[in-house]
């Protein structure tokens, strides 16, 4: 059998007709199935993670600033949420203090009367003023007012104020002989200050 009567399935394809597979297939090497990332795409991947820790690491720092943030603002809201009610509550006190004042003024002149009209030996009509002067002073002291006690004692200018002086070798430091004028407290706050007479002592 000559060779123009050969099989055509058993003829070589020349070597010029299959196709050109390039530079990349060429670099790359053959595919294997599992094969790992390659180096390059690993060294890739590494900066990332790292962006990504960095990034949850701020936001852990920001939640903290603002946690702190939160509880010293809820802290000045509760002192001042404090002073306010102990300024209210020292208004309700001290609100009537300049009405109370005026009353005192009334209870002076009760014990003025009372006074005038003992010494002229009317029993019946001190009685009804004492009962009136008993009224007031419970109203007085309702309203927190309490008299200041100076009797006998040493002269203190925090509570009394001292209208005649008189020296005297008998004392060693100043102290009250006679109250002129009684002073008040309303609550623990000087309403009035007492008017009293004082001892001095006496200069050599």
């Amino acid at each position: 059998m000559s060779s123009e009567e050969q099989d055509p399935k058993t003829e070589p394809v020349p070597e010029a007709e299959l196709p050109d597979p390039g530079p990349e297939a060429a670099s790359a090497g053959p595919a294997v199935a599992g094969q790992p990332a390659a180096e390059g795409e690993a060294t890739a991947m590494a900066p990332s993670k790292r962006h990504a820790a960095s990034a949850l690491e701020e936001a852990r720092r920001e939640i903290a600033g603002l946690k702190d943030r939160y509880l010293r603002t809820a802290a000045e809201l509760e002192n001042q949420r404090k002073r306010l009610d102990r300024e209210k509550s020292e208004y309700y006190q001290y609100a009537l203090a300049e009405l109370l004042k005026d009353l005192l003024a009334i209870s002076d002149n009760f014990e003025r009367a009372m006074a005038a009209h003992a010494a002229a030996g009317g029993e019946g009509f001190e009685e009804g003023i004492g009962l009136i002067h008993k009224q007031m002073l419970d109203l007085l002291r309702k309203q927190g007012v309490t008299p200041i006690d100076v009797a006998d004692a040493a002269f203190d200018p925090t509570f009394q104020q001292a209208i005649v002086t008189e020296a005297s070798a008998e004392v060693e430091e100043p102290r009250v002989v006679e109250e002129m004028q009684r002073g008040y407290l309303l609550h623990d706050r000087l309403l009035r200050p007492a008017l009293v007479k004082v001892l001095v002592p006496k200069k050599d």
